[in-house]
């Protein structure tokens, strides 16, 4: 039986890269270089970032339509770090935001250890529909012998704090492998308030937890893990906080070494000393 074990560091913390950006990452390329630019462009630059960071992370995320493959053929991924497969099929506009998302059930993993679903949360007529989706994400992931990984990203929400943890609460309640959250705050101000609200997420769930890393910015994002950490979190899987230094350069590699190497070390040594390893969570709540 596959457990968390294949995410983790061997403490049981989670120190993960996100590259299953699609049209948002063709977006962010096209603002340093000219357009348009290429599905061959995309599956390049996360092929950089895998060959160069997925040896310091416990964890690789990537989707199918760019890269999967190419990560897999080329054995890019060692063997501490665990592959998982996005399987969300995105509602986007061209150079806009994911605007709802559904999953794909005509996958199979292959090498994955987990599959992974976004989820865009908003306090509307569709929530029920939203969690109806999350269940058969996990029921997917579960006839498949692997883990789940469910993220929830809210939208329009007046009070964006409180609906984080509403998400948190209401999507969980599938049962996924492991949960993924915004930062409270995103990952301004006093870091004990950061704690506190990660605390709040913390009570709803009965899973694990990590922290993504879209909306904090990359030099507070250190800072922000560490007290959503303190906070109850497992550690993070993060990919705009640690490869967005990189994107103007026709070649990433070099600064994905120069910067994004020591950054996702940093992160790493951070989740190591605060983050709950994810048994302890499994644990407290079985009591």
């Amino acid at each position: 039986m596959t457990t968390l074990d294949a995410l983790a560091r061997e403490n049981g913390t989670f120190a993960m890269v996100a590259m299953d950006q699609r049209e948002s990452l063709r977006t962010m390329l096209a603002q340093h270089h000219p357009s348009p630019i290429s599905d061959d462009r995309l599956v390049a630059f996360k092929l950089a970032v895998a060959r160069e960071l997925a040896p310091f992370a416990s964890g690789f995320l990537i989707d199918r339509d760019y890269g999967f493959a190419e990560v897999v053929a080329q054995g890019l991924l060692p063997a501490t770090s665990g592959l998982i497969l996005a399987v969300d099929v995105l509602d986007q506009p061209p150079g806009g935001v994911v605007e709802d998302t559904d999953v794909e059930e005509q996958v199979e993993p292959g090498s994955a250890v987990a599959l992974k679903l976004l989820v865009i949360w908003r306090d509307d007529g569709e929530r029920a529909r939203r969690v109806e989706t999350s269940r058969r994400f996990v029921e997917l992931a579960e006839r498949r012998d692997v883990l789940s990984v469910l993220e929830g990203v809210v939208r329009d929400a007046p009070d964006r704090e409180a609906a984080i943890v509403e998400a948190a609460r209401e999507l969980s309640a599938v049962g996924p492998s492991l949960y993924k959250c915004e930062v409270p705050l995103h990952g301004r101000g006093d870091p004990a308030e950061i704690e506190r609200r990660a605390q709040e997420i913390d009570a709803v769930l009965d899973c694990p937890w990590v922290v993504l890393s879209q909306g904090v910015e990359p030099d507070d994002y250190p800072r922000a893990v560490e007290a959503a950490c303190r906070g109850g979190a497992s550690g993070f899987l993060a990919g705009r906080a640690l490869w967005t230094s990189t994107l103007a350069a026709e070649d990433p590699t070099e600064l994905l070494r120069r910067h994004s190497v020591p950054r996702l070390r940093e992160l790493g040594a951070i989740v190591d000393a605060h983050g709950r390893p994810w048994r302890d969570k499994r644990d407290k709540e079985a009591r």
